[in-house]
């Protein structure tokens, strides 16, 4: 598998063409289930979702706001694992063509094996990987082993970046590059910082890399503000907040309302 091949590259060039920008949206694998997740991909996909970033639980998420710590708690309850998420993504590939990322604290990668990682995340399908806790400069050997198979390193810029920095990290990051829009945990927000369009600005002057923003975006006009600055918005706490209240009603289809939920969100990136 070579990086021009990359799902994730094909479809920002496809978006870039159609004058779009690119909705991500995040959820934590496992949560409700590794078979309800299955199914929520797939409704994702099918509500207009570019990409999908699957959480790899983990017991310490330092990144993680109140709503995904709870979601990943559920799913180490179920007895989700990395390699049992490898084989959930296997069997995805035989369903959909949407981009895959993996979003995986460095512990369950160490413990893995970054080779033995590498080499099974892309023989399954994965198109890219988030590690939070992992900085460029010490992700050497895990970029290689990724980059070796194909496999983009996603990484961060934070509103503290300073510019020189921001120029190293666009530099290793592939696929996009992951703009936070507040220093912190993840989760839902009632406003987003006015001073992140002016940031991204710099960012994009820097790099001809896509680069998405995420942490705290909730609604289609917040998904339409940060997507007038940047490439692409990423929710997560809001969509899996949505699953847990789906989860808490007797009867509630988790897939298809998340879907029905998302497509709104859509909206704001595909005007």
């Amino acid at each position: 598998m070579s990086f021009k091949n990359n799902r994730i590259d094909a479809k920002f060039a496809g978006l870039k063409k159609e004058n779009k920008k690119a909705f991500i949206a995040f959820i934590t694998a496992g949560y409700p289930s590794l078979a309800e997740t299955e199914k929520l991909v797939i409704a994702l996909d099918e509500a207009g979702a570019d990409i999908v970033e699957l959480g790899v639980p983990f017991s310490d998420p330092m990144a993680d706001g109140p709503v995904i710590q709870c979601s990943s708690q559920q799913a180490l309850r179920n007895g989700t694992t990395l390699k049992r998420i490898l084989a959930l993504v296997k069997r995805l590939r035989r369903r959909t063509d949407i981009p895959l990322c993996l979003m995986t604290y460095y512990n369950p990668v160490l413990s893995y094996g970054e080779r033995r990682f590498a080499f099974e995340a892309a023989a399954a399908g994965v198109d890219g990987i988030i590690v939070p806790d992992l900085p460029p400069e010490e992700a050497k050997g895990l970029r290689s082993e990724c980059a070796e198979r194909g496999v983009h390193n996603i990484f961060f810029v934070s509103p503290t970046t300073t510019r020189e920095r921001m120029k190293k990290v666009a530099a290793l990051s592939g696929g996009f590059i992951y703009y936070l829009s507040v220093t912190g945990v993840t989760g839902a927000r009632a406003s987003l910082p006015e001073d992140a369009g002016r940031q991204i600005r710099v960012l994009r002057g820097l790099t001809s890399k896509p680069v998405c923003m995420g942490f705290g975006i909730s609604t289609p006009e917040q998904v339409r503000s940060v997507c007038r600055a940047a490439d692409g918005a990423i929710v997560g706490s809001a969509i899996v907040g949505q699953i847990g209240k789906c989860r808490g009603k007797q009867g509630c289809n988790i897939a298809r309302e998340t879907g029905r939920f998302v497509s709104v969100l859509v909206k704001g990136a595909h005007v």
